[in-house]
């Protein structure tokens, strides 16, 4: 588990990852409470969380950027704009002119950027890690998100409870700064960086897309991410706020125990692949992992107590966490080096179904109740789940198959 930290860029970029993603948990909880209190409408705060995501469809071309100019150098700049963000709300805050329009309009700006910062720090990643230990480094580098959905939703709801909105985005505002310089420190060994001759980066974003379509183990995963987030993520994600509030009638400080409900779950998936990964075979586990997160979902969806609810969302969190991350091992391992930042931008690019969930959910909410809402969305996600494992059965299930390479 501690094997990757012997690689000395692995040394700056996991905390550098762990400021960043306490930062990103802190200021997505607390403008989704804020937007919600203030505007007291569901539908305002899933288009909040649809703006957070709008920069998916630019994804691939900050990807083809990180193999062109470094992906360490893109990914520092991306998180030095997100402290410039951070600052504007701080200083909005400061003179009482912050408004849930000017927070939508911010979350836009800002979408356009952060939903490439998970990509680019796991093909950052995979450039600086040697293939023997990208399963482990995976998993450890995976616990900067799982550990900040802990701690930096219980952080950002106690401190928007009890000191308010200006010291917590102070505080973010460093975080990001911090993560900014530590990821400058973070060096690409030459091998790692395309040796290709310079084309047009239009060029390149469509030959990344046209890898992923030309080979069927990265379609297939590529399908699955798309999937889950239209219909699973919405729910231990964006809807997290109403449901904290209209369902389960909880304040902040009780958000914040939801959420980390998921991510101790997710957190213990990310060390279990951290200490048991190289025994598993990625495709398989991907896509078993995937059927019983529907499944905690179901049962979320029609649970009556916060325990219950906590307990499941627990369950999910896990199951999330090791589909998702065995997912990311499949498209690093299973792809050729210089594809890898497009890789990831095209993975990213899947995320784009996220605010398509949200703002489906919030039209459907009003309409037809949560429960209902829910089921349709989990349901029908795990059909298409399975219907995936299916079609793509001989480069998912076979033990012979690339994809399930120890």
């Amino acid at each position: 588990m501690l094997a990757p930290f012997r690689t000395r860029s692995f040394r700056f970029q996991w905390p550098a990852d762990l400021c960043t993603a306490w930062a990103l948990e802190m200021e997505t909880l607390i403008l989704g409470w804020y937007v919600l209190v203030e505007s007291g409408s569901v539908v305002m705060l899933t288009l909040f969380g649809a703006l957070m995501f709008v920069g998916t469809l630019v994804s691939p071309f900050l990807g083809m950027l990180g193999d062109r100019l470094g992906l360490g150098k893109v990914l520092a700049a991306m998180r030095v704009s997100y402290a410039l963000f951070a600052g504007v709300i701080l200083v909005l805050a400061f003179t009482g002119r912050l408004s849930p329009v000017l927070v939508l309009l911010l979350a836009f700006l800002a979408g356009l950027i952060k939903p490439t910062d998970i990509g680019m720090r796991s093909a950052l990643v995979g450039a600086t890690m040697p293939p023997t230990e990208l399963v482990a480094a995976m998993g450890v580098s995976r616990t900067t998100q799982d550990s900040a959905r802990i701690g930096g939703a219980l952080a950002g709801a106690g401190f928007m409870a009890t000191l308010g909105m200006v010291p917590a985005y102070l505080l973010i505002a460093t975080l990001y700064l911090v993560g900014a310089m530590l990821t400058l420190r973070v060096a690409v060994p030459p091998r790692a960086r395309s040796q290709a001759a310079p084309v047009s980066p239009w060029r390149e974003m469509k030959e990344g897309l046209v890898y992923v379509w030309r080979t069927p183990r990265l379609l297939a995963a590529m399908s699955l991410a798309a999937l889950v987030n239209l219909t699973a993520f919405p729910l231990s994600g964006g809807l997290m706020p109403y449901i904290a509030r209209d369902v389960f009638h909880l304040d902040q400080r009780g958000l914040g125990w939801l959420v980390a409900s998921f991510a101790t779950g997710a957190l213990i998936g990310s060390l279990s692949l951290s200490l048991f990964g190289t025994r598993v075979r990625p495709a398989r586990t991907m896509m078993a992992s995937c059927l019983a997160w529907y499944l905690c979902l179901i049962g979320f969806a029609l649970a009556d107590s916060v325990p219950v609810a906590a307990a499941l969302l627990m369950g999910a969190g896990l199951c999330q966490s090791l589909s998702m991350v065995t997912l990311t091992i499949l498209l690093l391992r299973t792809s050729e080096e210089r594809f890898r930042g497009r890789i990831m931008g095209v993975r990213m690019l899947a995320i784009y179904t996220l605010p398509l969930g949200l703002l489906g959910a919030g039209a459907m909410i009003p309409r037809l109740g949560f429960v209902m809402t829910a089921m349709i969305m989990v349901v029908t996600g795990l059909l298409l789940a399975a219907a995936i494992g299916l079609v793509w059965r001989d480069e998912l299930l076979r033990r012979e198959a690339k994809g399930n390479a120890r």
